[in-house]
């Protein structure tokens, strides 16, 4: 079987975020399109984060319990049934990249698991990573950059 992949209409590999995406645009998120989902996938997570943030890693989005037969995340909609989790605001919803200088990296991780996560909206990275945990039948990357306009 092929390997998962995410990808985006709107984001090619290690490339430019569109502003329409970010705090200097519309702040909504990009579609994602899912390809070559393992078989016995339960569900699927979805993170996303800058790891070149000043304060650490910042986590603009996390989603769970994914239907694993989906196809596309369609731009500014979450997929339905899923779990919106808290983002490093404190919000539970997508938000953009706005990084406060310099180029930052922004990944787009997506996880193929044989659960569903018992988690509350409430939860956020460090929780998913712990219910994830022994659970992961694949794994995809999509890495997108963006500067914050002036």
């Amino acid at each position: 079987m092929d390997t998962m992949r995410i990808t985006s209409p709107a984001i090619q590999d290690n490339a430019e975020i569109p502003a329409k995406h970010t705090c200097d645009g519309e702040n909504v998120n990009p579609e994602l399109v899912i390809e070559n989902v393992p078989r016995g996938t339960k569900s699927l997570a979805l993170l996303m984060e800058d790891p070149d943030a000043p304060a650490g890693l910042w986590v603009h989005w996390a989603v769970w319990n994914i239907n694993p037969n989906i196809h596309v995340m369609v731009e500014h909609a979450e997929p339905r049934e899923s779990v919106i989790g808290k983002n490093s605001w404190g919000h539970n919803s997508y938000g953009g990249p706005c990084p406060p200088s310099g180029t930052h990296r922004y990944l787009f991780r997506l996880y193929a698991l044989d659960t569903t996560l018992d988690l509350p909206g409430s939860a956020g990275k460090s929780h998913v990573d712990q219910a994830i945990a022994g659970h992961i039948l694949g794994e995809a990357l999509l890495t997108g950059l963006y500067s914050k306009r002036r």
